[in-house]
């Protein structure tokens, strides 16, 4: 028995395609289905399928937009089944999808689907592009529906290290860790967060070759009715979630050519910046654990925090510094400096990858490169202290 949690925002068309498909091809799955404050007659809907004699449905219902970051845990937290799984709203479930996940899960283990996919991003061997619609009106499910019946044929039993929704595993697994990070609220970069984490903790990560979805792509969340345009919000929160990510990994998402996630050590980095404006101090803030600058009056460091600290749950008064007031040296294992005059987009790219560079070629002791002056004091890693969600930083 497996519970399934499927959270939808203003997406009553598809989402009423994936209630079928959960219907038709895992009829006995708990199904819960979480409104996340739509307008378009969602919660309506919802209500009445919840009254539909036979079935195994639960709904819930967010007054406020929050994201589906918060309303996953939800869901699975009101999950009654050992095992839950979840799907995006615009996903529709082919025939022995969930059983072709099923028989690989144990537990310490997350497996996860085979997305079909139109052609509107770049390959992957994570997935198969073939077109079966690019939206509601122009969707063929039979035609979906035969295409994977005949791919499970070739793929039978196959499996790959990969990962992405829709997944599944034990809910207890799911738990263990804290459950997606609310720092990502509403979305993005959570799946990219909890996947990393869930290879820390030492589970396994399958994807399971021969169970297929078809998946329409930005739908659920991101996009606007005209197709590969994204709004305003999304843009907002993309931006806000991409920053935070940063501030808790110390670099950005790797993944292989199956998207299996690839894990840069996160090491304990200072920047010492001379001549830092408020411009480049919102810039390189988030690439750093603390960041030092020449404001004795506080006057950046004050604005940037009433600016900033909205948006994150990271205390800027334990990562912006003044330089003179505190010393870099003495309070973290690696300290970069360097002349803010100097610094431009041709630069930068050492900030981004640096915990990559310090990997590969770093050690204890005094180096450069480029405009950057580098003291390793101790190279300890500092990932493994991120498995466990922790709602404050």
């Amino acid at each position: 028995m497996i519970s399934l949690i499927v959270p939808s925002y203003n997406n009553l068309k598809h989402l009423k395609n994936v209630y079928a498909s959960i219907q038709k091809h895992a009829p006995e799955a708990e199904v819960i289905l979480l409104d996340d404050g739509s307008t378009d007659g969602t919660w309506d809907w919802m209500r009445q399928v919840e009254t539909e004699p036979g079935n195994k449905t639960r709904i819930t219902r967010s007054e406020e937009r929050v994201g589906h970051t918060i309303l996953y845990d939800k869901g699975i937290e009101c999950a009654t089944n050992d095992i839950v799984g979840i799907l995006h709203a615009d996903m529709i479930l082919g025939p022995n999808c969930i059983e072709n996940m099923l028989k690989h899960l144990q537990p310490g283990k997350v497996v996860c689907a085979t997305r079909i996919e139109p052609p509107l991003h770049p390959e992957g061997k994570e997935k198969i592009i073939r077109d079966f619609g690019m939206d509601f009106d122009t969707l063929d499910v039979p035609a979906f529906e035969q295409f994977a019946a005949e791919k499970q044929v070739e793929y039978k039993d196959v499996t790959t290290k990969g990962m992405f929704a829709p997944w599944v595993l034990y809910k207890k697994d799911f738990q263990a860790i804290g459950g997606h990070d609310p720092l990502f609220a509403p979305f993005p970069y959570e799946d990219s967060d909890i996947f990393q984490r869930w290879i820390l903790a030492g589970y396994e990560l399958v994807q399971s070759r021969d169970a297929f979805v078809y998946h329409l792509t930005c739908r659920g969340h991101r996009w606007t009715e005209q197709v590969g345009k994204d709004d305003e919000y999304f843009k907002q929160v993309s931006a806000r979630a991409g920053r935070n990510y940063a501030r808790k990994w110390g670099s950005w998402i790797k993944n292989d050519e199956f998207q299996y996630p690839i894990i840069v050590p996160k090491y304990n980095i200072a920047f010492v910046v001379r001549n830092c404006n408020l411009y480049m101090l919102e810039v390189l803030e988030p690439w750093c654990d603390r960041i030092y600058i020449e404001d004795d009056m506080q006057v950046l460091t004050i604005a940037y925090s009433e600016k900033e600290q909205p948006n994150t749950s990271f205390d800027l008064t334990k990562r912006v510094f003044v330089i003179g007031h505190n010393d870099p040296h003495s309070e973290n294992d690696i300290v970069v400096e360097f002349d803010g005059n100097q610094l431009g987009n041709h630069n930068f790219q050492y900030i981004r990858q640096l915990s990559e560079i310090i990997k590969d070629s770093g050690e204890v002791g005094e180096c450069g490169l480029d405009i950057f002056k580098i003291n390793i004091y101790s190279l300890e890693e500092r990932q493994q202290n991120l498995v466990v969600c922790n709602s404050t930083y």
